[in-house]
């Protein structure tokens, strides 16, 4: 199914397919040229993955540079490439790649590293992949740190496929997987959902040897949580402390939030309590569980709160919780509740986050004056704010809740523009635009192309796209989506199960009537 928008949109933008055999990029990804990756004999072949820059510009005035005008040596210009890394300014690193490559050199196996890891870390995992078989080619050995950056980030935006492929990759060239590596699987398992997956990847710890530390603990305390089994995540804190395992903070943050999601808010503060009285400083995280499920349990006054104490304790309010705030708030019509901690937090001198908040009010509020998504990024940068994947997928996030789907696709068209690759949490948020608006039909298209691309749904997919044929009264389809999740080994959470049951019952009457 195609997309026949009135507006110039298209998914020639979203992310292209990319197989482990080759890569296939178009314009718009910073004009990366690559070569097939093997060749007909199977031997490798040198790739080309730099991006086009402006010759005029080919020595930067940067402070890791020459300022007199000189080339520099091969050898400086590898350091100064690890130092752009370290402050992840990729693109001067980039361009200094392709002064290296324009003489006829390569940069260095740890110049390699560094790039490697700064372009997965800021979502470039196409450019990252070239650069690793690049660096494959001309006989470099990775350190397994370098596969688990690049497994991370195939993961991060949804390429299960080809992180399978990578991981066979892996074992052909005699890479042990390490506690990293399981732990980067475990946190995309259970993200996604994948019940029998993440059992999996537990089991083969065990037999390893590899000892399960609090992280893992935490996503399995997530996994039950996720699947209705609350109590049994909570039980499994005995056996933690059995183990001699200390409860840290990613324990705490994992029982707070699950009490949390089953409306058990009195013990959630309860615990909260105890890991204060135990020297546990809270974190972002903490907050922003605490904060979220008293916004959707409707007590705004103890989540306003807790804004106030997280402020006060020096903590940088996330996006995230701005716009929790902010859509109960504005639900209620309590816009001078809003002005009045807008002003709260300019007193406390977060002008950058008072920025982000006064953006988010009016879109929530719409007031008409950041409508458009191109305004609201632009004014973000006159206030010395560079937008970041996260805060572009909280504004994505807060125009599909209004179900402005046009400027949800532009927002991704920007975010696409500042170099950051589009992932599944992003194409989810565009398919909840179109569900809210009423359009199905483009929500499935979303779905299809999500498949057609290589990028692998999770439950959250399934579970917004059920949401949409439901808003659609589409109730005979939700059943076969719910279907196909399951053959897709997505395990069905709790919020997927629910908008089952609603879709059978009305379905359930509709048979009865006749």
């Amino acid at each position: 199914m195609k997309f026949t928008w009135e507006c110039t949109m298209r998914l020639s933008w979203l992310a292209p397919p990319l197989t482990h055999g080759s890569c296939s990029l178009n314009q718009s990804h910073l004009k990366l040229l690559c070569c097939s990756r093997t060749d007909n004999n199977n031997s490798r072949v040198k790739q080309v993955a730099i991006p086009e820059f402006n010759k005029k510009n080919a020595i930067c005035k940067y402070p890791f540079e020459s300022n007199s005008g000189e080339e520099l040596s091969t050898e400086l210009q590898n350091k100064t490439i690890q130092e752009y890394c370290k402050i992840r300014d990729v693109d001067n690193a980039m361009k200094l790649v392709a002064q290296l490559e324009a003489m006829g050199f390569h940069p260095n196996s740890i110049s390699y590293g560094f790039l490697i890891d700064s372009l997965g870390s800021v979502g470039r995992t196409l450019e990252a992949d070239v650069l690793f078989q690049e660096m494959m080619y001309l006989g470099f050995k990775p350190r397994i740190r370098l596969f688990n950056a690049l497994l991370k980030g195939f993961l991060k935006k949804g390429l299960l496929g080809l992180a399978v492929k990578f991981l066979v990759e892996m074992d052909r060239m005699g890479v042990c997987k390490n506690q990293e590596t399981y732990e980067i699987l475990l946190d995309y398992y259970v993200s996604a959902g994948r019940l029998e997956d993440t059992w999996m990847v537990v089991n083969e710890m065990k037999t390893n040897g590899i000892q399960l530390s609090s992280f893992v603990y935490g996503k399995v305390i997530r996994l039950y949580r996720d699947n209705g089994m609350w109590k049994k995540a909570i039980g499994l804190v005995e056996e933690i402390r059995e183990k001699g395992i200390s409860l840290d903070r990613l324990i705490y943050n994992s029982i707070i939030d699950t009490l949390g999601k089953y409306g058990e808010l009195g013990e959630a503060l309860e615990v909260f309590e105890k890991m204060k009285q135990e020297s546990i400083v809270p974190d972002i995280t903490t907050w922003n569980s605490l904060i979220r499920w008293h916004c959707k349990a409707g007590d705004l006054t103890k989540a306003l709160q807790l804004f106030t104490e997280m402020q006060e304790q020096g903590l940088y309010p996330d996006p995230k919780i701005l716009m929790s705030l902010i859509s109960r708030l504005g639900e209620l019509g309590k816009w001078d509740v809003i002005k009045k901690n807008f002003e709260n937090m300019k007193c406390r001198g977060r002008q950058e986050v008072g920025a982000i908040y006064a953006m988010l009010v009016d879109i929530y509020g719409q007031y008409g004056r950041f409508q458009d998504a191109e305004d609201f990024i632009s004014a973000l940068k006159s206030e010395g704010f560079l937008p970041s994947a996260s805060m572009f997928c909280v504004l994505a996030n807060a125009y599909a809740q209004q179900g402005f789907c046009e400027q949800t696709v532009k927002v991704l068209q920007l975010m696409e523009a500042e170099g950051i690759e589009l992932n599944i949490i992003m194409l989810n948020v565009l398919i909840n635009a179109f569900g809210i608006a009423g359009r199905h039909e483009e929500a499935l298209s979303i779905y299809q192309h999500i498949r057609e691309s290589g990028i692998s749904p999770d439950v959250v997919t399934y579970s917004t796209l059920m949401k949409a044929f439901i808003r659609a009264k589409k109730f005979d389809k939700v059943p076969e989506i719910y279907k196909e999740m399951e053959s897709y080994g997505c395990t069905p959470d709790r919020k997927a199960r629910q908008i089952l049951q609603t879709a059978l019952m009305v379905l359930e009457r509709r048979h009865c009537k006749y």
